[in-house]
């Protein structure tokens, strides 16, 4: 029987979205990064932006933990194995600490691990102390680590911040608004790590600023539980599994392509943007991403366009999500009114909106057996496909999306989390 292993760990939340979690977490990653210490980070529910920033600041892959798309036994086993080799367990919050169902604050009581609660102290004074003390006590059974106000102005507005905590609350520092370290954003969040040449510089700044107001000392270490041994079935031994990675289509959870590898298949990374061919591969996978800011170059590359009909007129399997399936269509337009035509493989346009089309946490029946994932897109998408299934969301959420399917084309905005069903997985991938 395996045993429990223990690693300092914390949560990261706060109030509400906007309060700067991600600037923070990365922070915290690059500060004890800088001392020596081997961080893993984990974002608690669907997220592809925010991970790839957090891979930087901590050297480390970053995964999903969520307590209905991921599951108890999987996000168990992966924070099991992050504490055999880390020195520190970070894991960022979503939303406010309260909100959602399941909530980051569940997750943090089930597993255990201390919240640490990022409040901006923007225009705040003594009232800090009142929420983080309200953050605190709202629920009596919630680990509570301490308090870490971002945004802060001068050393007396800190000062300021710091006196205002009762109740023995713990202040984990403070963190500047100084232009330098705040991360930029984009409609989605963060605006992808790989377009900011200075994201290391910001890292480091951020990781100055916050040493310079805290001890940088460990939180307490938590004991995780040993998960349930999970073992694999070879159902893709020998597949060869074309994916689709550049800045048009990078919205990938390592997981998904951790359990294809485990599950037997190969896997060979291709460029719709940059290459001119497909690698040999039985199956072809397009993540989502921002195809609609490629558009154009996309149209253009007329040979991966003619590679990926190829692929599909051959009746192999092909998975498209989110951004995969918007370039799947006859064309798409973005928000400035320019329109470009693409693979047209599925019959229909898209036109990029201003304002969020949908988002919400998906179950999806599909003949192969249900999956889970997540909807987050601002495009609109009008076509005269007749969908397989549709998306169902447990708490309520926008969005019941279609899932169109041609052939052994299956294509959704939906982003699937392969592991929560990975036979299901399997069989849309499997020639």
């Amino acid at each position: 029987m395996r045993d429990a292993r223990h690693c300092p760990a914390v949560l990261i939340a706060a109030p509400a979205s906007g309060q700067g979690k991600t600037t923070v977490t990365a922070a915290l990653a690059r500060l004890h990064r800088n001392q020596g210490r081997k961080v893993r980070v984990f974002k608690c529910g669907p997220d592809f932006l925010d991970p790839m920033i957090l891979e930087r600041a901590s050297g480390a892959p970053v995964y999903q933990l969520d307590l209905w798309m991921v599951g108890e036994q999987e996000s168990r086993r992966l924070l099991w194995e992050a504490a055999a080799e880390a020195d520190l367990i970070l894991i960022e919050g979503v939303m406010g600490l309260f909100d959602g169902t399941p909530s980051s604050a569940d997750l943090a009581r089930h597993f255990g691990v201390p919240v640490l609660a990022v409040i901006d102290g923007t225009a705040m004074a003594q009232t800090f102390g009142a929420l983080a003390l309200g953050l605190a006590r709202y629920q009596p059974d919630l680990p509570f680590a301490g308090v870490l106000a971002n945004r802060v102005g001068t050393l007396r507005h800190a000062q300021l911040l710091e006196g205002s905590l009762t109740e023995g609350l713990r202040w984990y520092g403070g963190l500047s608004r100084e232009t330098g370290i705040e991360l930029p954003s984009r409609h989605l969040g963060l605006v992808q790590a790989s377009e900011l040449n200075d994201l290391e510089a910001r890292l480091d700044a951020a990781a100055a600023a916050l040493g310079a107001s805290c001890d940088a000392a460990l939180p307490p270490a938590v004991s995780f539980a040993a998960p349930t041994e999970l073992v694999s079935e070879p159902l893709l031994q020998g597949v060869r599994i074309a994916v689709a990675r550049d800045e048009a289509f990078a919205f990938t959870y390592g997981a998904n392509l951790d359990l294809l590898r485990a599950m037997g298949a190969e896997l060979a990374f291709f460029s719709p943007l940059h290459d001119v061919s497909l690698p040999q591969a039985d199956s072809l996978y397009l993540p989502g991403g921002y195809p609609e800011l490629h558009h154009q170059a996309l149209a253009a590359n007329s040979p991966m366009l003619a590679a990926i009909r190829a692929h599909h007129h051959a009746g192999k399997p092909l998975l498209a999500e989110c951004g995969g399936m918007l370039y799947l269509l006859d064309a798409l337009t973005d928000v400035a009114g320019e329109r470009a035509e693409l693979l047209g493989l599925l019959a229909g346009e898209a036109v990029m909106q201003k304002r969020l089309a949908a988002l919400a946490l998906q179950a999806v029946e599909l003949p192969e057996g249900t999956l889970r994932g997540h909807t987050y897109h601002h495009s609109l998408t009008s076509t005269g496909l007749e969908p397989i299934a549709r998306g169902q969301s447990p708490n309520g959420g926008r969005g019941a999306e279609a899932v169109y399917r041609c052939g052994r084309l299956t294509a959704s905005y939906v982003h699937f989390y392969f592991a929560s069903n990975p036979q299901a997985s399997a069989a849309l991938l499997c020639p």
